[in-house]
């Protein structure tokens, strides 16, 4: 019965370190997972920083598969290179050695102090950040605390029989501990608390240091699967799966010769637990530094392997929305604005085409752009109720801003398809079936201002991905020389009805295309607006009387 009680206890013990890893890498995702989007995006394109990178991030977030998950979502998204998101999962791998290296030591007197400050931050603060970093102080301490009480645990099973018997059959047989250290770890999803554990087993002479070793290979080969098996499309697969090939091919160099890396591995520290740490570190290590050169004909690898997929029939299907990123909101974000993208994708298609719509009345073409839609109000849809999902957990303040900005986006870019495919081109079936024709000077006119229009959508998008300040001003700016262009065509265009003493219904079509024209690029240069209001920007005169317009 003793021996049952104290299995529960262990059982409860691990529970309380992967809750402490959660809490900790939950609340560096809320808190900062934005600077850590804007730094994956800006400073990885070499090997070498994304390595560094992963090494850093990991050793932050206290867990690789959250660094994984961040690094495929963002190579989804267009941030990150396979390639150099390959080198952060080697950089991940190195950086849950780390946080290994510092947890075998007993430094759970510190326990306390953390979860105590932890608690006190939280409580005594409106500030999401603040709130956040007592959470991550909370998490440390509750894993330190965890590690203590399991050290403690495993002395009343230390002389079990039937342990010994198990984890001495195990260590008879490296390849049979090695599939279970990988079960274990891909239950727990955390191969840092499997290898604590196994800390912990070696410590108590429960397993010797071969056997220890084939443990060890099997948590590091077992934290590869949860990323993979969470992720739904061939894209999103290649990175876990490259990380599970660098893995799987270590575990087959070491394992026939795990005695005698155990023997080298002595003079760095003689007792079982040491030479299970440094293994571990030394193993991920040197992974990374004979991986970090075939990076890039190893992502050639999986892209062969691993094709995109056709795309869907219905381009309303969303292709990015994955409801296991929303616990981490960066990741989220930048996934909803990848699928805020597709919109804009799709309504500079419907865009690309109205000038030979109205100068030939191409109905067929008109009839595409009708159909494209339902497709946007659908992905827009879907993109609304994945934020809305996203607002259920705190976010910080700048990722609630972005969670702004990117709902703003879909409603303007929604309403300008709208615009597209239920006045213009109702409009154009007008036009033809009056079977009147537009002058010469009107296409003239109405081909600059599309032009200017399909210019400032590509402002729109450059505000929307970067942020660009500059972009913003230059798109509200194309707003008075739309309006100014607009006034100009509709007053020649009159002057011109009145010369030929013709009213009829083709100048009032002409004048409508003019005035939606105008409208979508109001919406175009609303997208301006946040980051020139955050900026203290709108305060402009010429802005602020735009704004309220």
């Amino acid at each position: 019965m003793k021996g049952t009680f104290a299995l529960l206890d262990i059982a409860g013990y691990v529970a309380l370190l992967l809750w402490g890893t959660h809490m900790v890498t939950s609340g560096v995702l809320r808190g900062y997972g934005s600077m850590l989007r804007r730094w994956m995006g800006r400073y990885l394109g070499h090997r070498p920083a994304a390595l560094g990178f992963g090494i850093c991030v990991t050793a932050l977030l206290q867990s690789s598969t959250a660094t994984g998950l961040m690094a495929t979502s963002f190579a989804a998204s267009g941030f990150l290179g396979l390639a150099p998101g390959l080198a952060v999962m080697l950089g991940a791998n190195v950086g849950t050695t780390l946080i290994v290296q510092v947890m075998s030591f007993d430094i759970s007197i510190v326990a306390p102090v953390l979860i105590l400050i932890g608690f006190t931050v939280h409580r005594r603060t409106d500030d999401v950040s603040y709130e956040n970093l007592g959470r991550v102080a909370i998490g440390l301490g509750l894993m330190l605390l965890a590690l203590h009480l399991l050290v403690g645990a495993m002395a009343p099973v230390e002389n079990a029989a039937v342990l010994h018997a198990i984890l001495q059959s195990l260590a008879s047989e490296p390849v049979l501990a090695m599939l279970v250290a990988a079960l274990l770890t891909w239950a727990c999803h955390s191969s840092v608390a499997v290898v604590l554990l196994i800390v912990s087993l070696a410590t108590a002479g429960v397993v010797d240091a071969p056997g220890a070793l084939a443990l060890v290979l099997g948590a590091n080969l077992g934290s590869t699967i949860p990323a993979l098996m969470e992720a739904h499309t061939p894209f999103a697969r290649r990175l876990p799966m490259g990380n599970l090939m660098v893995r799987a091919f270590g575990c087959i160099v070491c394992l026939p010769i795990l005695p005698l890396v155990a023997h080298w591995l002595a003079p760095l520290g003689a007792s079982p637990a040491r030479i299970v740490v440094n293994f571990h570190t030394a193993f991920n290590l040197a992974l990374a530094l004979i991986f970090i050169v075939p990076v890039e004909s190893l992502s050639r690898l999986l892209v062969r392997l691993l094709p995109e997929p056709p795309k869907p029939n219905d381009p309303g299907v969303p292709q990015y929305l994955d409801e296991a990123a929303l616990d981490s909101a960066n990741v989220a974000l930048a996934n909803a604005a990848r699928e805020s993208m597709r919109m804009a994708d799709m309504v500079e298609g419907m865009l690309k085409g109205i000038v030979e719509v109205f100068g030939k009345d191409d109905r067929a073409r008109a009839a595409a752009v009708s159909r494209m839609d339902p497709s946007l109000d659908k992905l827009g849809m879907a993109i609304r109720e994945y934020l809305a999902d996203l607002g259920g957990q705190p976010l910080n303040e700048e990722d609630g801003e972005r969670s702004q900005e990117i709902l703003a986006f879909v409603i303007n870019i929604e309403h300008i398809g709208d615009i597209t495919a239920n006045n213009l081109m109702e409009f154009a079936a007008k036009k033809a079936a009056s079977g009147q024709d537009f002058s010469a000077d009107d296409i003239q006119d109405l081909a600059a201002m599309h032009t200017l229009v399909m210019e400032s959508l590509r402002l729109g998008l450059t505000v929307f991905l970067r942020g660009d300040l500059r972009a913003a001003q230059q798109l509200i700016a194309r707003k008075e020389a739309l309006w100014r262009l607009e006034n100009e065509a509709s007053e020649r265009h009159i002057k011109s009805l009145r010369e030929r003493r013709d009213g009829g219904g083709g100048g009032d079509v002409y004048l409508r295309i003019l005035r939606d024209l105008k409208r979508i690029h109001s919406h175009l240069a609303a997208l301006a607006y946040l980051p020139l209001e955050r900026a203290g920007l709108l305060q402009d005169r010429l802005v602020r009387e735009h704004a309220t317009t």
